[in-house]
Formats: structure tokens, sequence, C-alpha cells
């Protein structure tokens, strides 16, 4: 195949990020973001990474998706990297929601469009845009193969045991309630990449993947497949997040409702947007918790000790799943940059083999790395993901084959 190129577009309620790759040896040539689509201050941000040349930034306003993606396609060719260019072999799309029928990444035709269309109902929020990012792309090439890659696929592995909630079964098929887990393309490449870090294989070893960003997940990856996962049907589910609260008792809701008077909608809103980090403390931004932490500030302190005991209640359950762990590789925009999150999430667990070193911890780097000590039994690891990359390489394989 001449064609080496590929775009990834991550099409969102209201924005789209995209990054254009080779991948003759995974090079970005660009990349960027539209937001605040619909808004009459949304802006395109352009860098063009192999032109050379500083980023480039155009005011809308983008009426939809499709004005966007023009835009997007105009800002491509200046640097001769336009989307009827014969380089550029498929377009990929991150889909949220795949549900049980997607499993990898998948070409799209009307039939790939139906299915992720009926899933919306379990991804209101996320499966729309993607659908418009599709669509919208296929208008402008309509010859080129557009490929969906999911974030539940990496997670379809989980056994039943794992993957199914303890409620009527026949009511759970009806309305496809069962854990899904989320975050996949990030959970499979950073598992691969610490199995690398290692010398080894992905098949030879088990690794707990935290990937801590606004958004938190945990997964269990035993031999290179996922056997467990924090969140659940909805991302919701598992760890403390920035806004939202993770795992609670099913019947706060029912108590929320009954005794507070809230409707569904306002439980939806405060527990998605309104709970987690910035419910206990105002903040959702971990640096600033930090800060603050720092000061002395007791509701921050509480936030950061919250957050950290669901963290570390994970760790010791993935370990307790998979018999034996490898690693524990921590990743995302936390993950990676704060070493006191690392630090307090393994603290007091020596007897698992868990401990983090304190120089290594506090390096800063790009580049996947280990910070547990030397001999240490477990290896901990930083491993910066790359959810573009890995949509590109599961696009361009699709497409080569």
């Amino acid at each position: 195949m001449s064609a080496t190129r590929v775009l990834v577009l991550n099409s969102g309620s209201s924005s789209v990020k995209y990054q254009l790759l080779d991948m003759r040896d995974s090079s970005r040539l660009a990349s960027g973001l539209v937001e605040r689509i619909g808004e009459r201050t949304s802006r395109l941000k352009h860098s063009p990474l192999a032109a050379g040349g500083g980023p480039r930034e155009q005011s809308g306003p983008f009426a939809d998706h499709d004005a966007a993606l023009k835009a997007v396609a105009e800002e491509l060719a200046r640097d001769g990297l336009g989307l009827d260019s014969p380089e550029l072999a498929a377009i990929g799309h991150r889909v949220v929601h795949g549900g049980r029928h997607f499993t990898r990444p998948t070409v799209v035709d009307d039939a790939v469009l139906a299915e992720i269309e009926r899933l919306i109902p379990v991804a209101p929020l996320h499966n729309p845009a993607n659908l418009t990012g599709i669509r919208t792309a296929t208008a402008l090439r309509p010859d080129l193969p557009q490929v969906a890659v999911f974030d539940t696929a990496f997670h379809t592995t989980m056994p039943e045991s794992a993957a199914r909630y303890a409620i009527d079964v026949e009511t759970a098929d009806a309305h496809r309630v069962r854990r899904y887990g989320f975050h996949g393309t990030s959970h499979a490449y950073v598992s691969r990449a610490t199995a690398k870090l290692l010398g080894r294989s992905p098949e030879e070893v088990n690794v707990i993947v935290l990937h801590l960003g606004n958004g938190a997940s945990a997964s269990a990856v035993e031999r290179g497949r996922c056997v467990d996962t924090s969140m659940g049907l909805t991302p919701l589910e598992g760890l403390v997040m920035g806004t939202r609260s993770g795992d609670v008792d099913p019947a706060v809701i029912f108590h929320l409702a009954r005794v507070g008077g809230m409707s569904i909608d306002e439980i939806d809103a405060l527990l998605n947007k309104k709970s987690g980090l910035v419910g206990l403390c105002g903040d959702n931004d971990m640096r600033e918790i930090r800060r603050r932490v720092d000061e002395g500030d007791e509701r921050a302190k509480l936030a950061f000790d919250i957050y950290i005991h669901r963290l570390k209640k994970y760790v010791g359950a993935y370990y307790a799943v998979l018999g034996h762990v490898d690693a524990v590789a921590f990743t995302a925009g936390v993950g990676e940059n704060a070493a006191p999150v690392r630090e307090a999430a393994l603290a007091g667990l020596g007897s698992l083999g868990l401990a983090v070193d304190d120089e290594l911890n506090a390096v800063r780097g790009d580049e996947p790395r280990l910070i547990s000590p030397a001999g240490a039994r477990v290896a901990v690891a930083v491993v910066p993901t790359d959810e573009e990359l890995e949509i590109a390489t599961q696009t361009y394989a699709l497409v080569k084959r």
C-alpha cells in the first residue's frame, strides 16, 4: 500500500480534535482542535508539525461539525496535507461506545452506523457526536475508508463474572445493562507499552493500568487481555474523578429523589458534573488541590485522601483479580504528572511488592520510565498514553488487510 497517512478524528459534542500521522514511522504531520462548535466564539487551533512554522488560529464561528471539518481540511491543505492527498489511507474515528457488538476496529458502512446509533441510549453525550464526525468526514471523502475505533472494544474480553451486574438477567439483557468500560484505547496502548518497557511481550505480563485524568479508570490486564475495569455501563462508575463521583451506593439515587425531592436529571447532573473532586473541595485540577493541601486546606486534604483511598482499593482489588502482577502503570494527565498521587496510591503496599523510589518518582519526562526501586518485585511505571497513535495504528492495520 503506497498510502501511509491516517487522519485521526475525535469528535465531541462541541469540539473536534485531530491528528494526521504517517504510519511508516508513526510521525505526526499535523494536529489541532476546533472548540466551541456552534458558538460565536468557536475557533480552530492548528499545528503544522511537519511543515514547519508555528501554530495557527482561525476564529469562527463554526456553525456545525461540517463547517469545522471543512476548516480543518483547508488548514491541512495549506500545509500540503489536504484530504484529497493520495497519501491518505484512511480516517480513523474515536467512537466511545461499541457495546458488545464491536470488539475490534471496524470499517464503517450503513449497518455499522445504524448499530452505533442504536447505542445512543447508553452513550447519549458521546455517540451522537462521534456519528456526526463520521458522516461529515464521509461526505468530504466518500471514497476513503472510514474506520471506527471503539473505547469499549479492549474491555470486551472481560469474563461474564466481571462484566455482568447482579440484577435480573432478562431485564439487564433487554436494556443492554452490563459493564462495558471506557478509555480502552489508552488501556490497550499503555499495557503494551509497559510490557515493552519491561523487555517482554504483552502476552507474558500482567499489568494494572491506572488512567488518571479528569476522567479516571483502572484496568486489570492479564497477558494482554482486559479481565476487569473500573468503569461500567457508563463512565460514571469506579474511581473518584474530576467531576464524577465514581462508585456510590445505588440507593443514594433513591434517597435523593424521595427525601431530597431531586429529579432524575438533577441527580444525573450532580453525580456526573458536580461530584468527584469538584464536589468535595470546589477544584478538579490536581495541581490546585495539591497546592491547597500544602497550605493546610482541610477540604482539599479530605478530597485528596478520598481520591487516594478509592484508587488504592482498586489497586488491591485488581492485584487479587490477577493473582500475580508484573507492573502497575500510571498514565494520563494526573497519572503522568502528579508525583504525590503516585506515591500516595502505593504507600503501605510494600508487602505486595509495590513501592515508589522518591528520586525516580520526582523526575518528569515524556518517555516511559520506571519509578520503582531497583530489584522491586513489581515494576511501577509512568507511561504517557497516546490514544491518537493507538487509533491510527489500529486503523492502518485494518485497511492494510
